[in-house]
């Protein structure tokens, strides 16, 4: 009797161990239905909280990458106005020279008619920026063509009179973030954030 005893209750155990170690696969192998569930609303809770703040961080990088060139390009314009001593000329892409969002072309106006045409030496040409970015403009002229043009000095000038001085700001917006490039009366730009600087006023976000 105790003989079989002993082995009725060792086979018990090996049973009980496997059964314990066949759970226990089970549950390794795989989420319940309810923690899936669980772990699927924890994601979309998480994902809708981000998304606004992503979008957010898309927009910063987007409105720096833009002023970042828009200010490169009006760097490009004053280096090679002085180093070819004669004016060059920064204007926007847009057929009716008034939206910068349609990009910007930097050349040598050889007809002083403020547009890029066949004879003009195209320096550099930037397309369209992302959707969404507006630019505004303010100058001690707003007639249209808008433009920015650096005489042999390098200072900002007029289209037909090198001699006469033009200062102004151009400002990028979106997403409710701003940054203006200030032109002084020498031609030298500054970057800078409203948001942090004081001086750095300028026009209103385009209607």
């Amino acid at each position: 009797m105790t003989a079989r005893a002993g082995k009725g209750s060792g086979a018990n155990r090996v049973r009980a161990v496997r059964l314990a170690g066949a759970a226990l696969r089970r549950r390794s192998a795989g989420l319940s239905l309810i923690e899936l569930l669980v772990v699927l609303g924890v994601v979309a809770v998480t994902a809708s909280v981000a998304a606004p703040n992503l979008h957010d961080l898309i927009r910063a990088q987007q409105l720096r990458t833009a002023s970042g060139e828009l200010y490169g390009a009006l760097q490009l314009a004053r280096s090679q106005a002085i180093a070819r001593n004669e004016r060059v000329t920064i204007t926007t892409n847009d057929p009716f020279g008034r939206d910068w969002s349609r990009g910007w072309t930097v050349f040598v106006d050889r007809d002083d008619n403020r547009r890029p045409n066949d004879g003009d030496e195209i320096l550099a040409l930037r397309p369209p920026l992302a959707p969404g970015l507006q630019v505004g403009y303010s100058f001690t002229s707003t007639a249209t063509p808008q433009y920015i043009a650096y005489n042999g000095a390098g200072r900002s000038c007029s289209a037909t009179n090198s001699a006469a001085s033009r200062l102004g700001t151009l400002s990028l917006f979106h997403g409710g973030q701003i940054r203006r490039i200030k032109i002084n009366m020498l031609g030298r730009a500054r970057l800078c954030n409203p948001a942090y600087e004081r001086g750095c006023d300028g026009a209103a976000a385009p209607s």
